[in-house]
């Protein structure tokens, strides 16, 4: 008799698995899927933007804005750095501490570089524009950032240094709910935004 009740338990829980597999790691995501897809169109498909029927990147991952040498464009705004190289199958940071002489150098490295780039001091550069994000795919930079980049994008498009902030402010985007987190300029969409508005940059 024991034999035969341990058989039905087993049965038993062998169906209650197989049906919150279905329902848990089928029927549910799909419901999901489907509210999201109805809510927030485009939005549960990876936020992709598309120009000209072209996918041209996410909202929700950064890319790098560089030459086929990996020289910064100075057409457009560049990004946050990234330790993954804006891979989004490898998402991460570098792991390196505060007390990394590695991670010292490269910060160095980087502020030299953005210091040259846009023509400012290395007191004034902001901390988002040498430092990658814990996932490396941060899309968005700091409004400080954005503004030491002004005078230079204005410069390479030729065009006035109010026009280029003024796209700057519409790509600006602030703290979710009014008081979480810090607002941020969405990169790929303020370049979008210039290319609409001055045309491509060669």
């Amino acid at each position: 008799m024991p034999t035969l009740r341990s058989g039905r338990q087993l049965v038993a829980a062998v169906r209650a698995v197989l049906l919150a597999t279905v329902v848990l790691g089928l029927v549910y995501p799909l419901v999901m899927l489907g509210i999201a897809q109805v809510i927030r169109p485009g939005g549960a498909d990876g936020s992709l933007v598309t120009r000209d029927g072209a996918v041209v990147g996410s909202t929700l991952i950064g890319q790098a804005f560089v030459s086929a040498s990996g020289d910064a464009l100075p057409q457009y705004f560049q990004s946050r750095p990234s330790a993954s190289d804006y891979d989004g199958a490898a998402s991460g940071g570098s792991n390196l501490g505060p007390n990394s002489s590695e991670l010292v150098d490269a910060i160095d490295e980087r502020k030299q570089q953005v210091a040259a780039l846009d023509d400012v001091p290395l007191a004034d550069v902001p901390a988002d524009a040498v430092t990658a994000s814990a996932s490396g795919l941060d899309p968005g930079i700091s409004p400080a950032y954005a503004a030491i980049q002004v005078q230079r994008v204005a410069s390479a498009r030729g065009a006035s240094a109010a026009d280029v902030a003024a796209l700057v402010d519409g790509a600006t985007h602030g703290r979710d709910l009014g008081f979480i987190g810090a607002p941020y300029v969405n990169v790929l969409e303020l370049n979008l935004a210039l290319d609409e508005r001055f045309g491509t940059a060669g």
